[in-house]
């Protein structure tokens, strides 16, 4: 038995989740009558399919059913390879850039700083913010303004794979900074 669609006119994505597979093209346009719009938008009247097609045949392009809801439905004369082409680039997820956060003590040695650093350019080069969090304790506590200048002198490495949005400053028992990328 046939799948029934909800409502008069809608019809699934096709197998691959394609939201261009929902136009009807050329022969799969079965209906009496549709509204045909030229290449450049203009109106060009009601009439049969078949010379709707002809039209578009005549331009070397194609019959796309676009509004399949309006009586009589609305198709246009495309090029249905590129309007497929352009669709699938705007349904593409845009990246958005994370913040990704490392964390730090006084003490950290230059090894692991090192592999730390490597890791925020990877971030970095990926289109990711970094925010560093130096973390205080006991008496490092007593020396912030110190642990401070440690901090942005070590994160000059990092000039070549982005710029400092926000400088080392104190938040509580700890000491933030943030770099976005180039």
């Amino acid at each position: 038995m046939p799948k029934r669609w909800a409502t008069k006119g809608q019809r699934p994505n096709g197998p691959t989740g394609n939201p261009a597979a929902k136009h009807r093209v050329n022969r799969e346009i079965r209906i009496p009558s549709i509204r045909v719009i030229g290449p450049e938008g203009d109106q060009l009247g009601i009439m049969t399919p078949d010379d709707g097609r002809r039209l578009a045949m005549d331009l070397g392009l194609d019959l796309v059913e676009v509004a399949p809801e309006a009586r009589p439905p609305v198709c246009r004369i495309m090029d249905y390879g590129k309007f497929r082409y352009e669709l699938s680039k705007k349904s593409k997820p845009q990246k958005t850039a994370k913040l990704k956060t490392i964390k730090l003590r006084p003490k950290t040695g230059d090894h692991d700083l090192e592999t730390k650093f490597n890791h925020a350019r990877k971030f970095l080069s990926e289109g990711d913010r970094v925010k560093f969090v130096m973390r205080l304790r006991g008496r490092e506590n007593a020396y912030i303004e110190r642990w401070c200048e440690v901090l942005l002198k070590e994160l000059e490495v990092l000039n070549d794979a982005g710029h400092m949005s926000v400088r080392p400053r104190a938040e509580g028992r700890a000491i933030v900074a943030q770099y976005d990328p180039k």
